[in-house]
């Protein structure tokens, strides 16, 4: 299983299944990040972490915790 929090930057991603529970899962979803979305990881925070992402057309900041919830391929 691979997560998105395992993705090299400059490479892109679909998302297969969300795993955790509850708000969390809500709050990704929230977030525009679901089942069959592809997401582009443009870089990493100088520590690390979070991770800057580009998908459905906008950029988004994720923490390497809730990037760890979503599989991809």
């Amino acid at each position: 299983m691979n997560t998105l929090a395992e993705t090299k930057v400059g490479k892109s991603v679909k998302v297969i299944k969300l795993h955790g529970e509850g708000p969390v899962k809500r709050r990704i979803m929230d977030m525009g990040i679901t089942k069959g979305v592809e997401i582009y990881v443009r870089k990493l925070a100088p520590l690390g972490d979070p991770m800057e992402l580009h998908l459905r057309g906008y950029e988004l900041s994720l923490r390497k915790a809730d990037a760890a919830m979503i599989e991809v391929e």
